[in-house]
């Protein structure tokens, strides 16, 4: 599935009344705007920049032109003052989130000099360019009472990596929303009877993150399979070798029938255009669906490293996640608390099904088990640790209210033995400790599934949960 670009609108503000006091003013703040669009531009994001905006009449014009070009987030760059009826009629309009940059041009006005200047009105012009955070109170008092959700970026211009780290996070964070906008998720077959707190209100997972459910017969994919030739399913295998560590007691047969399912799911996922999958069904009484559940795992982990995440055991809140950790680059492979170990003061979470490849500590293994606990079925399966080194966990929460909110923690992927059981399988370590850590993230109600993704991305998954309106909660 395409993601279409991220369109980004930009604005400068200022007043007009200026203009004809103070040369030069308005062309210098113009080129500060300029300064910013080009810092905003990247690959798959289009900047609409619309320049100075510095008066009622041009603030309506530009709400009109933010709105036609279908901007999915708006950077207000406060270039000095200006007043706020030059700046409410632009948002109200686009109807948008807005971000304000309250950027200075340099650290400080350089005293010694303005003071030397011998002309007052070319002082006042000068300390006009440097006077951003002057109207931000006023923007932020007229936002407030008028319902316009807001956040600010306050720092410099330049040379500021403080300042810039959070405007790249709140892109990011945009690119996110814009991806899981339209976001095709699949579900097959049906929840893990008796799982209550992975049920979900799907109605609420579509008008919360405007994800397009489609659901899915495990009897298509039965179906496609038949159609799967063997010149197919032999170069499939090879790519399982290629790809997987395969270990030397997984028969001949159980990987042909993962790889005779792989293809049948590629297939699937590019019919429906899907960009994530949940998915569960026993096929009990059916030996035919049966066969199809029991040889999918090799093939939702390809599918999981390829940006399409598949999350087992019909678990439509866990496939949200881990698609936004996708978006967001750093993986997100499903998961639970699989122990403690106390000794090491590490928390064991993995998950029996897909992993995603893409962050997995070396080649993941491909091992046979004869049964799948808990489920029918046996045949191959992944064992995987997630690379060693700093990670995130994420879990959409649906709470007591009705509404869904973030719950995420940052930690630690640390080596150390696992448990060889063809699964996939980490040990985390968290700075408040693995028995606080698992007290804390608990008391918040969350399912017992999370995606884990490589990195500390916490700082983001805020900033989605503000441009969503979604609570999120950050244990540490």
């Amino acid at each position: 599935m395409s993601i279409p670009p991220l369109r980004i609108g930009l604005f400068g503000i200022g007043l007009d009344a200026y203009w004809p006091q103070f040369a030069g003013l308005k062309e210098r703040l113009e080129g500060y705007v300029g300064r910013v669009a080009g810092k905003l531009a990247r690959p798959g994001v289009e900047i609409v920049n619309l320049g100075l905006v510095d008066n009622p009449e041009r603030a309506y014009a530009a709400g009109h032109e933010f709105r036609r070009a279908d901007v999915d987030l708006i950077f207000l760059h406060v270039t000095t003052y200006a007043l706020s009826s030059t700046v409410l009629p632009v948002v109200l309009r686009a109807k948008v989130p807005v971000v304000i940059l309250n950027l200075q041009p340099a650290p400080a006005i350089d005293y010694p000099n303005f003071n030397r200047m011998d002309d007052r009105t070319k002082m006042t012009g000068e300390w006009l360019a440097h006077c951003a955070a002057c109207p931000v109170p006023e923007i932020a008092n007229v936002f407030k009472r008028a319902g316009v959700r807001f956040h600010q970026v306050t720092g410099m211009l330049d040379d500021d990596p403080v300042c810039w780290k959070e405007v790249d996070a709140w892109v990011e964070a945009a690119r996110v929303v814009a991806g899981m906008y339209g976001n095709r998720l699949g579900l097959m077959g049906h929840y893990y009877s008796g799982m209550l707190d992975i049920y979900s209100d799907t109605t609420l997972q579509c008008a919360t993150f405007g994800t397009h459910i489609e659901i899915l017969e495990v009897d298509a994919l039965s179906a496609l399979r038949r159609e799967v030739t063997e010149a197919q399913v032999q170069a499939r295998v090879a790519e399982f070798r290629d790809v997987f560590d395969v270990q030397a007691d997984c028969a001949a047969a159980d990987l042909a029938e993962a790889a005779r399912t792989s293809v049948a799911l590629d297939q699937l996922v590019a019919k429906h255009r899907l960009g994530s999958m949940a998915y569960f069904y026993s096929g009990t009484g059916v030996a035919e669906n049966e066969a199809t559940m029991a040889s999918i795992i090799l093939g939702t982990s390809l599918l999981t490293g390829r940006g399409v995440p598949v999350a087992g055991e019909y678990e439509v809140k866990n496939a949200q996640a881990m698609k936004i950790m996708d978006l967001l680059g750093v993986g997100g492979s499903f998961t639970e608390y699989y122990a403690m170990d106390y000794a090491d003061d590490v928390v064991l979470m993995g998950h029996d099904g897909p992993g995603h490849i893409r962050v997995a500590e070396g080649k993941t293994k491909v091992r046979p088990l004869k049964v799948y606990h808990g489920k029918v079925g046996k045949g191959v399966s992944v064992e995987m640790s997630v690379k060693h080194g700093p990670v995130t966990l994420l879990s959409v929460i649906e709470r007591g209210d009705g509404k869904l909110g973030l719950l995420c923690a940052e930690a630690e992927s640390v080596p150390g033995p696992i448990m060889e059981i063809g699964n996939t399988n980490s040990r985390y370590r968290f700075a408040c400790g693995a028995r606080e850590f698992v007290t804390r993230w608990n008391a918040q109600g969350p399912a017992h599934h999370c995606a884990v993704g490589v990195g500390h991305v916490a700082h983001k998954l805020e900033k989605v949960g503000a441009l969503l309106g979604l609570e999120v909660v950050r244990v540490v």
